[in-house]
């Protein structure tokens, strides 16, 4: 007869242990395995995290830092006058006519570069005979060096160089001008020659997008009945946005650092007053070679600011939706 004191087992005769061996076994495996992978994680971002701070980081905490002083380059800074190297360069209009440039060079980039590039990206998407040679021509301008580029511009450009030449033989002598030294033509012929130079990487990334529309859209487009124009319109450029939009935000970045075209194809006379000049070729001017260290470092954070600002700004209101399109799995 069972004891009225006897413990009562539970239900189905469970062990009444919260876990056992086998239990206890697993939980350690699960550890084991988490710190393994917090382990490869660390090793392996560890590296690129000490770059990182070491090349990027660092260096932007020393241009704020003698961004605050009036040195030149010799011993330590130690006059210190804080947010006035900014003041200044907001104040010079040289400085201004800079951020005037880039902001002509940015939009004028998207509103020349992004239609072209467009056009013949879709032209060159049809099958004809010649079309790899084609998208070999348009593509060579882009890898040619930058400053080959600025260079051969700057002789076809010079004074009796070859356009004008051309102009003349072809009877157009009236078209000739002084391309980059006439202080009000000089930034529109800069921002020709760098439509020249970079729409082949726009028309590449075009014609890339292009390869992923999937064929069965545009035939069934066409069965019903839908002419090519109307093809592009509302199927294939609609598909192309997430590829516009990236392309867009890279050319807006590079318009806003460019340098070494302007610098090499400019006149350094027409740059120093403010005709040719951006604001990563007036930081060069002003701080490396006037030796304004403190004030090349204050142009160089301004510069910084405004990039920084545009990006988060293009990733907030244009490249969100492609951003969260991207990512898979997202928690509920």
């Amino acid at each position: 007869m069972t004891s009225a004191n006897q413990i009562r087992m539970p239900a189905g005769g469970a062990s009444a242990s919260p876990a056992g061996p086998d239990g206890a076994g697993r939980a350690s495996a699960r550890r084991a395995e988490t710190r393994r992978k917090w382990y490869e994680i660390i090793g392996l971002t560890t590296p690129a995290v000490v770059i990182y701070v070491m090349f990027v980081l660092v260096p932007m905490g020393f241009a704020v830092y003698y961004s605050l002083f009036r040195w030149r380059g010799v011993g330590p800074p130690t006059e210190f006058v804080g947010l006035r190297n900014y003041t200044l360069a907001f104040q010079d209009p040289i400085f201004l006519d800079a951020l005037r440039n880039n902001a002509i060079i940015v939009f004028g980039s998207l509103l020349i570069q992004g239609p072209i590039a467009l056009g013949i990206a879709l032209l060159l998407n049809r099958r004809f005979r010649g079309r790899a040679v084609f998208r070999l021509l348009v593509f060579v301008p882009y890898v040619l060096a930058e400053v080959t580029v600025g260079i051969m511009w700057k002789l076809l450009l010079t004074g009796n160089g070859t356009v004008d030449a051309l102009l003349r033989s072809l009877g157009m002598g009236g078209l000739v001008h002084a391309w980059l030294a006439d202080l009000d033509l000089v930034i529109w012929t800069l921002l020709a020659v760098l439509t020249w130079k970079y729409v082949g990487f726009a028309i590449i990334l075009l014609l890339a997008g292009l390869s992923n529309v999937p064929d069965e859209l545009t035939e069934a487009a066409a069965i019903d009945g839908a002419s090519w124009w109307q093809i592009q319109r509302h199927v294939t450029i609609p598909l192309l946005g997430p590829t516009i939009r990236i392309w867009m935000f890279l050319s807006m970045i590079g318009s806003l650092q460019i340098f070494d075209m302007i610098w090499v194809t400019s006149v350094p006379a027409v740059r120093s007053l403010g005709a040719s000049a951006t604001m990563a070729t007036y930081m060069v001017d002003n701080g490396f070679f006037a030796r304004l260290w403190g004030y090349g470092n204050a142009v160089a954070v301004i510069l910084f600011v405004i990039s920084f600002v545009a990006a988060l700004l293009f990733q907030r209101f244009l490249l969100r939706r492609d951003i969260q399109g991207a990512i898979t799995g997202r928690a509920k």
